[in-house]
C-alpha cells in the first residue's frame, strides 16, 4: 500500500464515522488495551450509564468471539493462541456501530447463519427469555462460552443485528464471517 492509498483508506474511514479499527492478531491482552482505548473515548464523548454499558458489553462479546472461534484450517493456528480478526467501532449521528470479523471453515456456516436468522426474528422479549433459558441450560456441544454471546449483542442492540458471510477467494473452503451491532 502506497501513502495515496493509505490516505484514501484513511478518508473513507472517516467519512464512515468509524473511531477504532484494528485488524490482526487477537489476544486477551489486545481486548484488554482495545477496550481501555474505548472506555477512553466514550469518557471523552461523556457516554454513560447504559449507552457505555451497552457498547462496552457489545465490544467485548464481539472480540471474545473471535478469540474462540476465529479459524482459518488454511493457515496453521498460530501455537500462542493468537487468533486473526477485524473490529471496527463509529457512529452516525446518536447511535454508535460495532462491526467485528473473523474466519472461519465453510462447514460451520450453514449452522452458524441458522442460529443468527432466529436470533434476528426475535423481538426484544424473546431475545431476553431466550437469554433466561440459556443460562439454566448445558451450553451447546463445541461452545466455549455458554452460548450467551450472540444474545447479549442482539440483546443491547438497538436494531436487529446484520451479519453476512463472504468466501475467500484465495482460500477454497474458507469464509469471512461479519456481524454488525448498532448500539
Amino acid at each position: 500500500m502506497n501513502l495515496d492509498e493509505f490516505d484514501r483508506f484513511r478518508r473513507k474511514v472517516d467519512e464512515n464515522g468509524i473511531v477504532f479499527y484494528y485488524t490482526g492478531y487477537l489476544s486477551q491482552n489486545i481486548i484488554g488495551s482495545i477496550g481501555d482505548a474505548l472506555r477512553t473515548k466514550l469518557e471523552a464523548e461523556d457516554i454513560k450509564g447504559p449507552a457505555a454499558r451497552r457498547i462496552f458489553s457489545t465490544f467485548i462479546e464481539m472480540m471474545q468471539n473471535i478469540l474462540n472461534y476465529a479459524e482459518n484450517p488454511a493457515i496453521e493456528t498460530d501455537k500462542a493462541g493468537l487468533h486473526i480478526g477485524t473490529i471496527a467501532i463509529g457512529h452516525t449521528g446518536d447511535n454508535f456501530f460495532i462491526v467485528c470479523g473473523n474466519s472461519m471453515a465453510q462447514a460451520h456456516v450453514s449452522r452458524l447463519r441458522d442460529k443468527l436468522e432466529h436470533i434476528q426474528a426475535l423481538s426484544l422479549d424473546e431475545i431476553k427469555q431466550e437469554y433466561k433459558r440459556r443460562l439454566r441450560e448445558d451450553p451447546e456441544a463445541g461452545s466455549k462460552g455458554a452460548g450467551l454471546g450472540f444474545l447479549t449483542v442482539a440483546r443491547d442492540a438497538s436494531q436487529p443485528i446484520e451479519f453476512n458471510f463472504h468466501e475467500d477467494a484465495r482460500n477454497p473452503g474458507i469464509q469471512h464471517f461479519f456481524l454488525k451491532a448498532i448500539i
